[in-house]
C-alpha cells in the first residue's frame, strides 16, 4: 500500500509498438525495498493515540515521497543524458488526454518522434488508440493505484528505449489529487482540463494546478452548449498558478492545437551524436 494515498502499488507494464503485439511483464512494486510500498505497513493498523498515529502517517508519507524522489532524479538524469523531453500529462478522467495524445502523435509524425507511457488502472484501450495513431506506447495498469510513480516510469522507459531528440508523453492516471504529489522525472507538467468539467477546478484542486507549467483547456468546441465562464477560469488559474501558461484548444476538431505543438517543439532537445 502507498503510505501517502493508500492506493495499491502493483503495476503491470505492457509494451506496444506500431508493429508488435503486447509483451507483458508483471511489475510488482509491492515488495522491493526501494519501491512504492513498505514492509512495516501493518503498523498503521495498531491502535495508537491520535497524535502518535498522525506522526506515524506523516513518517510513512515522507518515506514514500523520498524514495520516489530518488528514483525520479535518476529518471531525470537518464532523460537528460539522452536528450529526451518527458512531459507529465495530468487531468481528471474524461478530459480528453488520450484524444489529445493520439492527434498529437499522428499530426506531428515526421516532425518529432513521440513515445507514450499510458497510465490506467485496467485495460489496454488507450494504448491501442495510440498504437493505431502510429505511436510507440507502453501501457501501465496500476490496479487499484491512483497515480504513476517514478519506479513505474523507469521500467516503462526501459521498455520504450526512446531515441535522442524525442518526446516521451506520460499520460498519468485520471485523478486531480495524487498525481500532483509524485515527481516522475519529467521536464514539464501539463494539466489538461475540459469545459465540461466546470470552471471551478483551479480553486477546488489548487495543488494540481500549482504544479503546472502549462494548462490546456480542452473541448472548447462545446462552449456554446455548456455553462462555462472562460474569463472566470482564467482569472482563478492566475490566482492559483500565476506562472502557468493557459492554452485553449479542441483535440476533437483541431482548433488551437498548433499552439500546443509549438510549445512542445520549443522544448525538444537537439538530437545528440
Amino acid at each position: 500500500m502507498c503510505g501517502t494515498c493508500g492506493c495499491s502499488s502493483d503495476a503491470r507494464i505492457m509494451v506496444l509498438t506500431s508493429s508488435e503485439h503486447a509483451s507483458v511483464a508483471a511489475h510488482d512494486h509491492g515488495h522491493g525495498e526501494n519501491e512504492h510500498s513498505h514492509g512495516d505497513s501493518h503498523a498503521r493498523h495498531v491502535h495508537l493515540p491520535d497524535s502518535a498515529a498522525a506522526g506515524r502517517t506523516i513518517e510513512l508519507q515522507q518515506k514514500v515521497l523520498a524514495k520516489n524522489d530518488g528514483l525520479a532524479a535518476a529518471n531525470r538524469q537518464w532523460l537528460r543524458d539522452r536528450g529526451i523531453l518527458a512531459v507529465n500529462l495530468m487531468s481528471s478522467p474524461g478530459s480528453g488526454k488520450t484524444t489529445l495524445l493520439a492527434r498529437t502523435t499522428s499530426e506531428l509524425a515526421g516532425k518529432m518522434s513521440i513515445s507514450v507511457i499510458e497510465g490506467d488502472q485496467e485495460t489496454m484501450l488507450d494504448a491501442e488508440r495510440i498504437q493505431a495513431a502510429g505511436g510507440r506506447v507502453v501501457q501501465i495498469n496500476t490496479g487499484a493505484g491512483c497515480h504513476l510513480d517514478a519506479g513505474m516510469v523507469a521500467s516503462a522507459l526501459a521498455g520504450l528505449d526512446p531515441p535522442s531528440g524525442s518526446v516521451v508523453m506520460i499520460e498519468n492516471v485520471g485523478n486531480l489529487v495524487c498525481p500532483a504529489l509524485f515527481d516522475l522525472g519529467e521536464a514539464g507538467k501539463v494539466v489538461l482540463a475540459s469545459v465540461t468539467e466546470g470552471a471551478d477546478k483551479p480553486l477546488k484542486y489548487p495543488h494540481m494546478f500549482r504544479q503546472a507549467d502549462l494548462v490546456l483547456l480542452n473541448k472548447t468546441d462545446l462552449l456554446p452548449y455548456v455553462d462555462f465562464d472562460v474569463r472566470r477560469y482564467s482569472s482563478d488559474l492566475r490566482r492559483v498558478a500565476p506562472d502557468a501558461m493557459l492554452l485553449q484548444l479542441s483535440a476533437t476538431t483541431g482548433d488551437g492545437m498548433q499552439a500546443w505543438y509549438d510549445w512542445l517543439l520549443r522544448r525538444v532537445p537537439p538530437r545528440s551524436g
